[in-house]
């Protein structure tokens, strides 16, 4: 429902080996890890076509260290990168997407498995861990609109 044409679950099969095997051999042209691991981000590397992109979507935390053989990064070609926000202008684009919502023209609830109270918040972060859930929603109760104070002339 959200594009997807297959699916591959890494526990069940090599994920660089499927990926390479639905495109001919050659791996894909973008792959993106919205997971920021460097076990993932490693098979984002492979898994691309070698003119392809990597993009990094998850966010690594600091200790967190990446080990490629240079060669291979050479070798490979393509192009590495990371994205912060989707590399948007938030003043700008966040609007436009909560328009876009509004609107049903971007279906965000999709994205989100499950409501949940600020009480539940850390139960919430170990299904994430053990992949229960795609994204936990913290529903404060009803939100004010606070409208900013315009400057008088």
């Amino acid at each position: 429902s959200l594009g997807a044409t297959h699916g591959i679950n890494s526990r069940q099969e090599d994920a660089v080996e499927a990926i390479r095997a639905l495109t001919g051999g050659n791996g894909a042209d973008v792959v993106i890890d919205a997971v920021g691991r460097p076990e993932t981000y490693k098979q984002a590397f492979y898994a691309r076509d070698l003119a392809g992109r990597v993009v990094l979507v998850g966010v690594p935390t600091p200790e967190m260290q990446l080990e490629l053989p240079l060669l291979d990064v050479f070798g490979r070609g393509g192009s590495l990168k990371s994205s912060w926000y989707g590399d948007c202008l938030p003043s700008r684009d966040f609007p436009m997407l909560v328009s876009h919502y509004k609107q049903g023209n971007l279906d965000l609830d999709a994205f989100v498995s499950e409501r949940i109270s600020i009480d539940q918040v850390e139960e919430a972060f170990h299904k994430m861990h053990e992949g229960k859930v795609l994204r936990s929603v913290v529903d404060v109760g009803s939100v004010v609109e606070v409208q900013p104070e315009r400057a008088s002339a």
